[in-house]
């Protein structure tokens, strides 16, 4: 019997997520700003943290892959493999949303964990599997789906 057993450790986001993680809560705050004329958007911490962002189809995928073709007791790490600075994320945000403003960071505000990456080889190496979609492309497909749901 095979026995999968998921533990976030990358930063999943995807369509259908509201959760006010940093993707959504950040998305709703630029969309927030751009209905009322803002032209800037307080974000938590200074934007120096850096995390593993994971398109939550990719995630999907690699589970599925995992079922059907991994049977050890070893964990495996499913992420980007790629280190996305807040202030990074912020900036692929403002781009793909179109807005023009500028970010102000509340130092005030947790950062969290410092830094945030996955050495995803074992996910390769075991059921060939690693992640498709580049950060921004989740982002686009991401703030589209939360654009058709605020109608």
């Amino acid at each position: 019997m095979v026995s999968i057993s998921s533990r976030p450790t990358s930063t999943a986001s995807g369509i259908t997520q509201t959760r006010k993680t940093r993707i959504p809560a950040l998305i709703r705050k630029i969309d927030d700003a751009q209905r009322a004329g803002i032209d800037y958007v307080e974000a938590w911490g200074t934007g120096t943290a850096s995390r593993d962002f994971l398109y939550a189809g990719d995630c999907a995928q690699a589970l599925v892959l995992a079922a059907q073709r991994y049977n050890r007791s070893e964990p495996v790490n499913l992420g980007s493999g790629v280190e996305t600075p807040i202030v990074g994320l912020a900036a692929m945000l403002k781009n793909v949303m179109g807005f023009e403003g500028r970010f102000t960071w509340d130092h005030s505000r947790p950062d969290g964990q410092p830094r945030r990456l996955l050495n995803t080889s074992r996910a390769w190496e075991a059921f060939g599997w690693k992640a498709e979609a580049a950060l921004e492309d989740g982002l686009r497909k991401t703030v589209e789906w939360w654009r058709g749901q605020q109608v």
